[in-house]
């Protein structure tokens, strides 16, 4: 007899082919609501959920799914839509999967390049036709080879952002809750204190989890704290930044240009950003690239199939 599993959404074509042939699986046609979830998980007497980060799985949810339900894996790596003590109450275990690195790296250097060179200005050009030769002065942005980048968050994505801006022959400078060894490092300036890191950053980019309910990590005290003409990059989750914050920054000139992934009230975003030409902005897609999106659903399954088989998951979030 096959596990019994649900997914919340229809996902790609390798990965539902994975979950039809190791499960016995329901694979809804559309994104199920909470209700339809529910009562479909109830009907089939699920023991594993494959779900996305665009589903909350909050105490409600979790007090509502069937008691059969063992492991719930999120095709994310983050998990601040998980209610993990909730989960760990009923005795659900939750896994993550880790296997969005490199796609982020790529997608943070593409926002880092992107925002320094004033992407999206330049590209309003070639949408309203050129026309003109641009005058030597005009749409001017800021080289990135050579520059500071301050990176905060040196774990596995920060530091696939320091790899690749090493190409750039960027200076690195990091603050973490811990300093990383010296063969990661390889040469990266580390500081202990935030404060102290800012004043040296000409691009600031974030790469570390939100704890829900938290203050913005990065407010109107921290920017102010970056050098005239900084830039601000975004691709780890959206409530580290306060938005008021960066869009008075931006409106002043203080900060130059920014490039966000990610918002505060996703995926309805603060429209103000669109009247700021100097913001380059992506919806949270990061990690959409056909690759990366088959290794996190199939990350998800190979995990359900590892608790509901009774082995130790190593992407295990609770209940270890």
């Amino acid at each position: 007899m096959k596990h019994r599993i649900i997914l919340s959404r229809p996902m790609q074509a390798a990965v539902e082919e994975r979950a039809k042939a190791l499960f016995d699986a329901v694979v809804p046609h559309e994104p199920l609501s909470v209700d339809d979830l529910v009562n479909r998980a109830h009907a089939h007497e699920a023991q594993g959920l494959l779900f996305s980060g665009a589903l909350r799985l909050d105490r409600a949810l979790i007090e509502r799914l069937p008691q059969s339900l063992r492991v719930a894996a999120t095709t994310s790596v983050g998990f601040d839509h998980i209610d993990l003590e909730a989960a760990e109450a009923r005795g659900i275990v939750v896994t993550n999967a880790p296997v969005v690195t490199e796609c982020t790296a790529d997608a943070t250097l593409l926002h880092i390049l992107a925002a320094s060179r004033r992407a999206r200005e330049h590209l309003q050009v070639m949408q309203d036709g050129w026309g003109r030769a641009l005058g030597l002065s005009e749409l001017l942005g800021h080289r990135v080879t050579g520059s500071t980048l301050g990176i905060v968050g040196m774990g596995r994505i920060g530091q696939a952002v320091a790899q690749r801006a090493r190409a750039f022959d960027m200076s690195i400078l990091y603050h973490s809750r811990r300093r990383v060894a010296q063969d990661i490092e390889q040469g990266a300036r580390y500081f202990d204190s935030l404060d102290e890191m800012l004043p040296h950053a000409r691009i600031l980019s974030l790469h570390l989890p939100a704890s829900p309910g938290a203050a913005p990590l990065i407010g109107r005290r921290q920017l102010s704290m970056l050098p005239r003409g900084a830039i601000v990059v975004n691709t780890a989750r959206g409530s580290l930044i306060d938005e008021d914050a960066l869009i008075d920054s931006l409106r002043s000139g203080h900060i130059a240009a920014a490039g966000l992934d990610v918002f505060a009230s996703e995926p309805h975003f603060d429209r103000r950003f669109l009247e700021l030409p100097q913001v380059f902005m992506t919806p949270h897609s990061g990690s959409a690239t056909v690759q990366t999106r088959n290794d996190l659903g199939l990350r998800g399954l190979d995990n359900i199939a590892l608790v509901l088989g009774g082995n130790h998951c190593p992407d295990t979030l609770n209940l270890h």
